[in-house]
């Protein structure tokens, strides 16, 4: 089950769990649309997959099924990444 991160591991920006915002690699490293379309390039920094749109969880699940609170930020933001 996806752990729908919180937050972009770039810039830090909240992504609730039912963001249209919220962009993923296959690892679920998870990252604003922003910073995957922009200075990422449509690839993620960690592992070089493709970042593609998160999928949203139904609401009706998120109360069995909550998505993860735990914060990852990439040491150095977007500035490090390939």
């Amino acid at each position: 089950m996806l752990q729908l991160r919180p937050n972009c591991e770039c810039c830090g920006t909240v992504l609730a769990p039912d963001s249209t915002q919220a962009r993923i690699c296959s690892f679920e490293c998870t990252f604003c649309a922003e910073c995957a379309q922009g200075p990422l390039e449509g690839r993620c920094p960690n592992c070089g997959g493709e970042s593609v749109p998160r999928p949203r969880r139904p609401l009706e699940k998120l109360a069995k099924y909550p998505a993860s609170s735990e914060r990852v930020l990439r040491p150095g933001g977007c500035a490090r990444a390939p």
